[in-house]
C-alpha cells in the first residue's frame, strides 16, 4: 500500500478513464494536489495511462495503473477485487468512463445503442459494485464523483444513446447518494458542457458555441478543479447534486 512520508496509509482514488481527456486531467489534478494515492485505469491505451502515472510521480504524488474494461462485468469485478485485496478499499471514486457511437435514431444500430449503454451507463454499476462494500466498510468518510454530460440533461440531436446514458447516470447517482449519505459516503453528479479534448474535436465548435453564453469551450482543467473540491474534506456537505461545467450553456 502506498504511503506518505510520515509512513502512513495514503487514501486512494480511482478515476476511470484516465488515460486521456478530462479523466487525465481529473487524475493529475488530484495526483499533484492531494494527499492520496490516484489509481489512473485505462481499457487498452496502456502506455497514456502509465504515462499520466509518471507525470504524477514527477510531481511529487503517487499514481499506479488498473487496465480493465467497463463495460465487462466480470472482468471488472476481478480487477477490482484483487486490487482491493491488495491495497485496501478506496476512499474515492471518479466515474468517467465513456465513449460516443453518434447517429440519428432512425440510422443508430443496435450494436451502438447497446456498446454506448453498457459502457457509460452499465460502466456505473460494473465498477462501483465491488468498491462500495469495502468503502462503508472503512467507517471513514468517502466521495464518489460520475461524470455525465450536458447531453444527459438536455438531451442531444444524433446521441440518442449517449443522452440515455448520461442521464441514467444522474438519476443513479441521485439514488445512491440517498443511500450512502448516512455512511458519510457523498456522491455528485458533474456534468461537463463543450470541453476541448479529443472527444469534441470534429464537432463544429463555433456553431455550437452560440449557445453558451460565455462564449467559449471549456478546459478539461476547469472540470477537474471541480472534481477535486468534490473530492476533497471540504465538500462533505454536498451530496446528490449535479453540477454542471458548461459556460452557461442553454
Amino acid at each position: 500500500m502506498a504511503k506518505n512520508e510520515q509512513g502512513n496509509e495514503l487514501e486512494r482514488i480511482l478515476v476511470t478513464g484516465s488515460s486521456r481527456g478530462i479523466g487525465r486531467a481529473i487524475a493529475l489534478f488530484l495526483g499533484q494536489r492531494s494527499a492520496t494515492e490516484v489509481v489512473v485505469h485505462c481499457v487498452n491505451k496502456v502506455a497514456e495511462a502509465e504515462a499520466c502515472c509518471e507525470e504524477i510521480r514527477n510531481s511529487g504524488g503517487q499514481a499506479s495503473c488498473l487496465q480493465f474494461d467497463v463495460s465487462n462485468r466480470e472482468q471488472a469485478a476481478e480487477v477490482l477485487t484483487a486490487d482491493i485485496a491488495s491495497n485496501g478499499a478506496y476512499y474515492g471514486v471518479v466515474l468517467n468512463a465513456g465513449i460516443t457511437d453518434d447517429a440519428i435514431f432512425p440510422a443508430m444500430s443496435g450494436v451502438a445503442w447497446d456498446k454506448v449503454i453498457a459502457t457509460n451507463l452499465g460502466g456505473f454499476y460494473n465498477v462501483l459494485s465491488p468498491l462500495i462494500m469495502p468503502m462503508i466498510r472503512r467507517r471513514k468518510p468517502g466521495r464518489i464523483v460520475t461524470i455525465s454530460s450536458a447531453s444527459g440533461e438536455m438531451g442531444n440531436p444524433g446521441q440518442a444513446n449517449y443522452s440515455a446514458a448520461k442521464a441514467g447516470i444522474i438519476g443513479a447517482s441521485k439514488a445512491l447518494a440517498l443511500e450512502l449519505a448516512s455512511r458519510k459516503i457523498t456522491v455528485n453528479c458533474v456534468t461537463p458542457g463543450f470541453i476541448e479534448t479529443e472527444m469534441t474535436a470534429d464537432l463544429p465548435m463555433e456553431q455550437l458555441l452560440q449557445g453558451v453564453p460565455l462564449g467559449r469551450a471549456g478546459s478539461a482543467e476547469e472540470v477537474a478543479s471541480l472534481v477535486n473540491y468534490l473530492m476533497s474534506a471540504d465538500s462533505a456537505y454536498i451530496t446528490r447534486q449535479v453540477i454542471a461545467v458548461n459556460g452557461g450553456l442553454y
